[in-house]
């Protein structure tokens, strides 16, 4: 009973996967599994790392825009160490609501001696700043030739305008106050919230929202960019921007259903865009679960085998002077 307690997100994680896996069996035994295995016989190894290595250059964009937060809140670790942190959050990616991401907070807290709750701001601000950089994207998508079908400008300017409220202390510190008279029970927590949102001033200057949206947009292209290869070489040629478009519409429609990692949803919007542009499902399948090993599996493999390294303790940091 115990380990159930204990490893309860890791196996709520195992149990979306495994329902995940099984529905994209099915679905491809409903396409064909010969089809199916022929498309993806057309990317070779050489291909498929070229697909790794630009998946790679968005984590490490991130990883950068993480420590630039860092810096925001005076956090003195260097960078080497802090892109390990961060990317060592990715093993847990396919918890609920990803969650288990805040253990990047529990090593911060351990080797600066900031609590939770004052470095808490990075998270909302990573947040923030994916759906930001994601959401100009998509604008740009939609103007250069996905169109708006489907809402994407709605779905775009919606997606903007959270990463704004998110990170807005003003707003934020109302939302707590409005919970704190509603509920009017543990006040600590309460007070706690209004200093951690307080701190999201740190993030709305020029000198960090300009660098961290920079970052988050050509991170995400290059995940874009790789997709739009990835049609290419399964001999489905589209538009650069069309590809781009539909990859992200489908990373904001598999974040939108809630579900670890967008697991399940993301997958199901990207087929049906891409069945919308006329591609067949043998080559949609294949294209799918290919651009989702090499960005979503890949990223929780580099936390997986990074995961141990940020748990050793390391050098005791502090805050900047």
């Amino acid at each position: 009973m115990n380990f159930f307690k204990t490893h309860r997100d890791l196996l709520i994680g195992l149990a979306m996967l495994a329902l995940f896996l099984v529905g994209l069996a099915t679905l491809i035994a409903v396409t064909g599994w010969a089809e199916v295995k022929a498309s993806m016989a057309q990317v070779g190894w050489g291909q498929f790392g070229i697909l790794l290595a630009l998946s790679l250059g968005n984590y490490a964009l991130r990883a950068l825009r993480w420590h630039l937060f860092a810096k925001a809140l005076r956090l003195a670790i260097p960078l080497p160490r802090n892109a390990m942190i961060y990317l060592a959050g990715f093993a847990l990616t396919i918890t609920p609501g990803r969650v288990g991401e805040l253990v990047r907070l529990r090593w911060i807290k351990r080797e600066t001696g900031v609590g939770l709750m004052q470095s808490a701001p990075m998270m909302l601000g990573d947040r923030a700043a994916d759906l930001a950089g994601v959401a100009v994207l998509l604008l740009i998508s939609a103007f250069m030739g996905l169109g708006g079908a489907g809402g994407v400008y709605w779905v775009a300017g919606l997606a903007l305008g959270l990463a704004i409220l998110a990170t807005n202390p003003k707003f934020l510190t109302k939302i707590i106050t409005l919970g704190w008279r509603s509920f009017g029970r543990a006040p600590r927590l309460f007070a706690g919230l209004r200093r951690a949102v307080r701190q999201l001033a740190l993030f709305s200057t020029p000198q960090i929202v300009l660098p961290a949206l920079v970052l988050s947009t050509i991170g995400w292209l290059l995940e874009g960019y790789a997709f739009y290869l990835l049609l290419g070489w399964l001999g489905a040629d589209m538009g650069f921007w069309m590809a781009v478009g539909i990859f992200l519409f489908a990373m904001l429609g598999g974040g939108a259903t809630g579900l670890p990692g967008g697991l399940g949803g993301a997958e199901a919007v990207m087929v049906g865009l891409l069945s919308l542009q006329g591609v067949p499902l043998e080559i949609a399948l294949p294209a799918t679960l290919i651009i989702r090993i090499t960005t979503l599996w890949f990223a929780i493999l580099i936390g997986i085998l990074i995961f141990p390294l940020a748990e050793r303790k390391g050098p005791q940091h502090a805050l900047e002077k």
